[in-house]
């Protein structure tokens, strides 16, 4: 699992001394900034590895990230007490009305997953849409229902009670997953609905990717979900999906990026709302129907919060220039699909728009 405590000490500190000691780091560096960001979970484990890996390209410049879940991000960002934030869920209507002039800057791309503690069973499980919605519904109880025994004739599944994960704090990754089983049951369409929280009919909640993972690690006979980086780096057990046309698909870089290359031609721009994009349950042969893109938030005139300076200003587009761009290596060795071109000339272009004080921060 990834150990966000020794990153949140390593975030404080460094907030602290800059709030500490400003006389001295600017006397010895002028140049030295300190850009701060909150949000999903979901793209935590890439954006620590651009934390690091940006401190070689440019010293002068550090990152702090707090992972708090896509509605702390968006809270915070609308409140400017962060210099952006991220998300999995782009704003709603209501919110992108409220940040005023919000841009949408996709950073990654992944899958939800959905991961089970079966410590009986090796071989992988296979579930459709509607099986999983019963599940989280409290409708399907047992492993051994014959719902799930359908899908999965050669398995010998254990008569034990089911234990269902969820988020419990504002969430992408429940934003994602409760978007996919509103277009594959109607049931959970018109009961639950769609929604970064939502009241859930049963099951444990905690906060977090890493949170529910750690739930599911410790809960034999539990279920639930998480993004596939988690799942990846904590070795956990995952189902294959059936998409939207019949075929059984495991969550895989190839995968998600079929379901991608489905949506990419119908993007909005960066300014525009996006609250009406999804990738979830795709059309085409080899989709993965649980992917989604994670999302950056900045704000199209940066002046538009108050702790951004001009020099702060350039330091941040400057990063997230480099974040969708070469950037982009660190993305696949964690699970994560890097931006196809199509997407990254949106975000170019997204980049070229934003502003400080009416002048346009990139010039070339």
């Amino acid at each position: 699992m990834v150990n966000l405590r020794n990153y949140r000490i390593l975030g404080v500190s460094l907030l602290a001394l800059s709030l500490l000691v400003p006389v001295y780091v600017n006397s010895v560096n002028a140049q030295q900034v300190t850009i701060n960001g909150a949000g999903a979970t979901f793209p935590f484990p890439l954006i620590d590895t651009w934390r690091v890996e940006y401190q070689k390209v440019n010293p002068d410049v550090s990152l702090n990230y707090a992972s708090i879940g896509s509605g702390g991000g968006i809270k915070q960002f609308t409140e400017k007490t962060v210099d952006f934030g991220a998300t999995d869920a782009p704003l709603s209507s209501t919110e992108f009305q409220k940040a005023g002039n919000a841009v949408h800057i996709p950073e990654t791309i992944g899958s939800v997953v959905i991961s089970y503690n079966l410590p009986e069973v090796t071989t992988p499980l296979k579930l459709t849409g509607p099986v999983i919605a019963d599940i989280f519904l409290g409708k399907i109880t047992k492993w051994d229902d014959p719902k799930i025994k359908e899908l999965n004739p050669d398995v010998t599944l254990p008569a034990e009670d089911i234990i269902s994960a969820h988020r419990s704090d504002g969430s992408g990754t429940t934003f994602v997953f409760t978007d996919y089983l509103s277009k594959v049951s109607p049931e959970w369409n018109s009961t639950i609905g769609v929604g970064k929280s939502v009241q859930w009919p049963s099951g444990l909640g905690a906060p977090g990717n890493e949170g529910v993972a750690a739930s599911i690690q410790g809960s034999p006979y539990s279920i639930g979900y998480v993004e596939l980086a988690y799942a990846l780096t904590t070795g956990m057990k995952f189902a294959s999906i059936q998409n939207q046309e019949g075929n059984f698909i495991a969550p895989s870089i190839n995968s998600t990026m079929a379901a991608v290359n489905a949506a990419a031609p119908t993007l909005p721009e960066g300014s525009q709302p996006w609250n009406t994009v999804s990738i979830t349950n795709a059309p085409g042969a080899d989709s993965y129907p649980l992917s989604s893109f994670s999302y950056l938030l900045l704000y199209k005139e940066l002046s538009t919060n108050p702790s951004i300076n001009e020099q702060k200003a350039n330091a941040l587009v400057e990063f997230v220039e480099w974040a969708i761009t070469d950037g982009q290596q660190f993305a696949e060795p964690l699970g994560y699909v890097p931006l196809p071109q199509s997407v990254i000339d949106i975000n170019e272009q997204t980049l070229k728009s934003l502003t400080f004080n009416g002048n346009p921060v990139l010039t070339n």
